[in-house]
């Protein structure tokens, strides 16, 4: 499986609009962020988790020609406001499936009512094929399983996914016991990493290296990343050898 990132910055993406933070005017490729969202790659199959406002641009850049579904962590605009640019895949391909919670999905229909409402359907629109996600089950995609995984982002669910001995877990604050055990043996994992600060809804940094060391992954790598927490080779560097800051289009080939 091929894990490519496309997208590792917060809600504004770095560099921030209108911002003179040392970060937000870094030269260093890896300091600049789109919103965070990654493709996963295997037997002629892709699937994104997550589809932010700069998916045109992310799809463009990595030569993405089709798509089989999108997996939805929540719905907050910078994990789903692309939806609308999956139109090229849905013109060559069909409805495009989509999967998340009942109430992501609720939340869908209110925001893109022209996509998903059958009566309010607007012409030219796409169309997807719903397909809703219980944190306690189980679903298959293009032969591998997938395993749900509920953390909270403050007061709301959110969902993370296993792959094989893959999981991305981003916009966490916090985590069950009994999530955590879904994560047993993990090659990789993803995590949300926001700044060095506290905040009410992401894990900082502290957080997720405590995390990511409870978890026990091979290797961890951290996304959602604001311009708070440092340029990317500063914070590289003291982070523990098996943890790495992600940057946009980093690829990862596991078995």
């Amino acid at each position: 499986m091929l894990i490519t990132f496309l997208g590792t910055g917060t809600s504004q993406g770095i560099p921030v609009i209108g911002s003179t933070h040392p970060v937000c005017l870094s030269d260093d490729h890896r300091d600049k962020r789109l919103r965070s969202s990654v493709l996963l790659s295997w037997s002629k199959a892709n699937y994104v988790i997550d589809c932010g406002p700069d998916f045109r641009q992310q799809m463009l850049q990595v030569g993405c020609d089709h798509i089989d579904g999108i997996l939805f962590t929540h719905e907050h605009a910078d994990h789903t406001a692309g939806i609308d640019d999956i139109r090229p895949y849905f013109f060559r391909q069909g409805d495009i499936p989509i999967y998340a919670l009942p109430r992501v999905i609720d939340n869908l229909n209110i925001r893109f009512d022209y996509i998903m409402s059958a009566e309010n359907k607007y012409p030219g629109s796409p169309s997807v094929k719903l397909h809703t996600v219980d944190p306690k089950t189980n679903f298959t995609l293009k032969g591998k399983t997938v395993v749900p995984v509920l953390g909270l982002h403050n007061r709301i669910e959110v969902l993370g996914y296993r792959i094989d001995d893959f999981a991305y877990l981003t916009d966490i604050k916090s985590i069950s016991e009994t999530e955590i055990l879904k994560l047993t043996g993990l090659d990789v994992l993803v995590l949300n990493a926001l700044r060095v600060e506290p905040h009410h809804s992401h894990l900082n940094l502290e957080e997720a290296i405590e995390l990511s060391q409870r978890i026990g992954a091979k290797k961890t790598y951290f996304t959602h990343i604001s311009h708070m927490l440092g340029f990317h080779a500063e914070v590289e560097k003291k982070l523990p050898k098996n943890v790495h800051l992600a940057f946009d289009f980093l690829s990862i080939s596991l078995p």
